[in-house]
């Protein structure tokens, strides 16, 4: 069990994230009345393929497999994009059902800007994958960017404080996806004070729900909510899914792929011997 100490608060960031994440979710799946449609499923399987991969490359590293760990890692061509293209269409869905049925979206920009935030720290894990211990936090932060939105309704099905009982009680949310963000920030900070050099990126996968939060407010008082919400909720569900796959996995082979290439070249320029 010793070699398993190192990441022990890893493994089980990993594990309540699932444990949460399917409680926060069940309802949408098997709850009364629930009507899952095929993005949801695909959501939930890229997201515990995820969560499934990460949890494979824990288990390597403890093991001190580190090329097959290496090999492993090149599974992130297919999942990360898959992961955020499902994302990405989950945003889009919610933005034009909210338009079909007249309502405001109300976590479009929490949406929009999760999407964004989850791309931007894989792709920002892999450009720093040569840091091997910030690599893997950045990877291992994504789990809070999945967190939050599962917390948040755990919070709403399971908390009797928090449970929407009509619309007297529409704040409820606001206070539930508060609490949700305590909780993760408090998370946030036992991983940093555990590697202060190293688990900074933690900070930056929490922080992705306080500058939503700002940028809502900020969208709220220039009333663009609803046009941010038409503009989003525009694009073909299936064109939306493709092009991010693409974009995504682009991004990721100009950080992956190249290394063994750019080496290469190098042992073949002139005077090298």
């Amino acid at each position: 069990m010793a070699r398993y100490k190192p990441y022990a608060a890893e493994f089980l960031l990993l594990g309540t994230t699932m444990v949460v994440g399917l409680l926060g979710f069940w309802n949408v799946y098997f709850g009364q009345g629930a009507d899952p449609q095929p993005h949801h499923y695909l959501h939930a399987a890229t997201t515990y393929i995820w969560m499934g991969l990460l949890l494979t490359q824990l288990v390597l590293l403890t093991r001190g497999k580190r090329a097959e760990h290496r090999r492993w890692g090149l599974a992130v061509l297919a999942a990360g994009p898959l992961l955020v293209a499902s994302v990405a269409l989950l945003t889009v869905h919610s933005a034009s059902s909210a338009l079909a049925s007249g309502e405001e979206d109300f976590l479009i920009v929490q949406n929009v800007f999760g999407t964004f935030w989850l791309a931007v720290i894989i792709f920002l894990a892999f450009v720093l994958k040569k840091r091997r211990k910030v690599h893997g936090a950045l990877l291992s932060s994504t789990l809070i960017l999945f967190l939050g939105p599962a917390l948040f309704f755990v919070l709403l099905v399971y908390a009797p404080p928090f449970r929407i009982e009509g619309p007297e009680t529409f704040y409820r949310f606001q206070t539930a996806a508060l609490t949700a963000q305590a909780i993760i920030l408090a998370i946030v900070l036992l991983l940093f004070f555990k590697d202060r050099r190293h688990n900074w990126p933690y900070f930056l996968a929490a922080a992705s729900y306080f500058l939503a939060e700002a940028m809502k407010a900020w969208l709220t008082h220039l009333d663009l909510i609803d046009p941010l919400t038409r503009l989003v909720g525009a694009p073909n569900l299936a064109s939306t899914f493709l092009v991010t796959f693409a974009i995504v996995a682009a991004l990721l082979a100009t950080t992956v792929l190249p290394t063994k290439r750019r080496k290469r070249s190098a042992s073949m320029a002139p005077g090298r011997v």
